[in-house]
C-alpha cells in the first residue's frame, strides 16, 4: 500500500507542476544550461522524465540528459579499495568524459549521492542535485 504512495523528490515535484502549484514565474529567468546523469535507481525503477521536467521549469534553462550507464560507484562499491579502479574505469566508459567535454559554464547535476561524489572524483567538477538547483534558482 505505501508503495504507490511513494516518490522520488522529483516526481513529487513534477507532480505539482501538472497541478500548477509551482509554476515558471516562481524562478530566475536567467540561462542555464545543465547536463544530468541520472542514478541507476531512478532508471531502473522509473525514469528520468521527472528529472528532466523539473530542471526545465525555469524558463530560460536548457537541460539535457547524459547518455550514460552507471557512473560506477554504485552505493559504496567505488570506496572499497578492491574495487576502486574498476569504479574508476566504469565512469570513464561515458560519464567522465562526456562532464569533462563540457565547457565550464555547464552545470552538471545528478540525483544520486554516490554519482555525484564519483563525478567529483573523476572529472573534479561538483554535480548538484536537481532540487538544489531548483532551490538556487528561486526568486
Amino acid at each position: 500500500m505505501i508503495a504507490k504512495y511513494t516518490y522520488l523528490i522529483e516526481e513529487f515535484i513534477q507532480q505539482e507542476i501538472e497541478l500548477g502549484h509551482i509554476t515558471p514565474e516562481q524562478f530566475s529567468s536567467e540561462k542555464k544550461t545543465i547536463k544530468f546523469h541520472g542514478h541507476c535507481h531512478q532508471k531502473a525503477l522509473s525514469n528520468q522524465l521527472s528529472s528532466f521536467t523539473v530542471l526545465n521549469l525555469p524558463k530560460n534553462y536548457s537541460v539535457t540528459i547524459i547518455s550514460s550507464g552507471c557512473c560506477g560507484m554504485a552505493g559504496s562499491f567505488g570506496y572499497e579499495k578492491e574495487h576502486y579502479d574498476v569504479s574508476m574505469q566504469i565512469g570513464e566508459q561515458t560519464l567522465f568524459p562526456a562532464i569533462r567535454n563540457s565547457s565550464d559554464d555547464v552545470q552538471i547535476s545528478a540525483n544520486g549521492t554516490s554519482c555525484r561524489h564519483q563525478i567529483k572524483d573523476g572529472t573534479q567538477k561538483e554535480a548538484l542535485h536537481p532540487i538544489t538547483i531548483l532551490r538556487q534558482a528561486l526568486l
